[in-house]
C-alpha cells in the first residue's frame, strides 16, 4: 500500500490565487519524480508508474523538466558504440 504524505507550502497569495489545490499537488508530484529520475534514485518504469501514465508519454515530461532521457556515464555510452548493431 503506498505512503501517504502531506506537504505544506508557503506561496504567495499572487501564485495561490492562479492555482488549483489539486493542481499544486500534481506539480508537485511530477517534480519530486523527476529530480528523483534525475539523481538515478528511480527507474523511468517506477517514475511512469507513480505518475499514473505510460513509460513513452515520460519521455516528453522528462524534455521538459530538462531530465536526461538517456543517461550513461562515458564508459557506459563507449561500451553501448562498440556494440554491432542488430543485423550488421
Amino acid at each position: 500500500m503506498p505512503k501517504r504524505f502531506t506537504l505544506e507550502l508557503d506561496l504567495p497569495d499572487e501564485l495561490a490565487a492562479h492555482l488549483r489545490e489539486e493542481e499544486l499537488a500534481g506539480k508537485a508530484k511530477e517534480a519530486l519524480v523527476m529530480e528523483l529520475l534525475r539523481e538515478h534514485r528511480l527507474s523511468q518504469g517506477k517514475a511512469a508508474e507513480v505518475l499514473g501514465i505510460r513509460r513513452d508519454d515520460l519521455f516528453p515530461l522528462m524534455t521538459r523538466h530538462q531530465v536526461s532521457v538517456v543517461d550513461l556515464s562515458p564508459e557506459e555510452l563507449r561500451s553501448e558504440l562498440d556494440e554491432p548493431f542488430p543485423g550488421s
